[in-house]
């Protein structure tokens, strides 16, 4: 088992805290086991697992407790002294008006409250006022590569670079390295699909085209890294002689965003340094599900490689968008905190024009902050203090 150090020591500060933390993320991700790391800290601090209180809202053991109040029965009854109590709630949004009942615990008890939820949204709604101001949260995503070599156990280069093509066809949910064999893994992601789109956006959503539902996601996890906007679907629907109202598109769009299945980057003006509105880039949480629907389809490395520095700049802490620079495009420009570096993702520099389109784009770039151009090239060919690197070596960095 991994421990998810990368998370574990952002919530550490906060574990006798009274702020509620909140750890989002997709299905499977590993949110659980790292719940159940973080109980195990808490042992091995001492404390008494009386004082520990689990809940899995999946688990039909506990079915009884998505009822709001019989969840304020069952866990006060559990309260039995004035020391403090450690509540683990996941998959809280199964709970019917959940933020009331937390609320509650946190304002009226010894509590440090832990929960975790597959929907992006799970903080913007209108109940979730009723935790504003009194929560931290915290995204999870899938194992990143450095994560599924340490899984693995993986130190030697040529062992790296095998698992490297396995993981970007078969991405980072953790459950899927437990599979032996390419048939087990189509399977497993297949059932974690179904899961997302039936659970935490068909039944959550309430939709009723559910075809045209697949048919955008398909189109969205077989064409990853692409920039399109709404026009562009209803204009693929309406070659497919289908006609599909742009509110629709938006809709079903927001839908598969706050089902954590996609995230949607946005475009950053460098020099007017503002975000500009029009067409986004979608990028998939996890690479595994392109393979189970993309099929016989053409591979797509430059596109993965992207998705893959995407995912991995998330996972560190940065914000992400797209760079606009004078007409030209910059993959990433991440920010984090007062740090920000530019990001260049090629598959390899095969020839002068490459090497030339992608550091050429930082000509445009008058600050002095650092600049990668990132590919599975081995040779070092940084220039003009443009630092080029291996694709997989910069995702094994500390």
């Amino acid at each position: 088992m991994v421990i998810r150090e990368r998370y574990l020591k952002q919530i550490r500060p906060f574990y006798d805290q009274d702020l509620i933390k909140v750890l989002i993320g997709i299905r499977r991700s590993g949110k659980s086991v790292i719940l159940n790391q973080i109980i195990d800290e808490l042992r091995e601090k001492g404390i008494d697992d009386k004082h520990i209180i689990y809940i899995n809202f999946e688990d039909f053991d506990y079915d009884e407790y998505t009822d709001p109040k019989k969840l304020n029965d069952y866990v006060k009854g559990k309260i039995i002294d004035s020391k403090k109590y450690y509540l683990f709630f996941d998959e809280i949004q199964n709970v019917d008006k959940w933020e009331k009942v937390i609320n509650s615990f946190r304002a009226t008890q010894n509590t440090s409250i832990f929960i975790t939820g597959s929907n992006s949204d799970l903080l913007s709604s209108d109940l979730a006022t009723h935790i504003a101001g009194r929560y931290v949260s915290f995204r999870i995503t899938p194992f990143t590569f450095k994560e599924a070599c340490e899984l693995l156990n993986i130190s030697d280069r040529q062992g790296q670079e095998n698992e490297f093509s396995d993981y970007i066809k078969w991405g980072g949910l953790p459950q899927r390295f437990m599979q032996t064999d390419d048939e087990s893994r189509k399977i497993y992601l297949k059932d974690v699909y179904d899961s997302i789109v039936i659970k935490d956006i068909i039944k959550r959503f309430n939709i009723k085209d559910i075809d045209l539902l697949n048919r955008i996601v398909t189109y969205i996890l077989t064409t990853p890294s692409q920039t399109f906007s709404p026009e562009n679907l209803k204009r693929y629907f309406e070659s497919e002689s289908r006609n599909v109202s742009l509110e629709t598109l938006y809709n079903y769009l927001d839908y598969i965003i706050r089902a954590n299945l996609i995230s949607k980057a946005e475009r950053y003006d460098i020099r007017g340094k503002r975000i500009l509105t029009g067409k986004y880039k979608y990028y998939l949480t996890d690479l595994g599900f392109t393979n189970i629907l993309s099929e016989g389809k053409r591979e797509q490395i430059g596109a993965y490689l992207e998705n893959i520095v995407y995912n991995e700049l998330l996972a560190r802490g940065y914000n992400v968008n797209i760079g606009n620079a004078e007409n030209a495009e910059v993959d990433f420009v991440a920010t984090r905190f007062n740090e920000k570096i530019y990001i260049q993702v090629a598959y390899v520099l095969s020839d002068e024009r490459v090497i030339d389109r992608e550091f050429g784009v930082y000509k445009k770039i008058e600050d002095n902050f650092p600049k990668y151009v990132l590919t599975m090239d081995k040779f070092d060919l940084s220039r003009d203090g443009i630092i080029h690197k291996n694709v997989i070596d910069w995702l094994l960095e500390e």
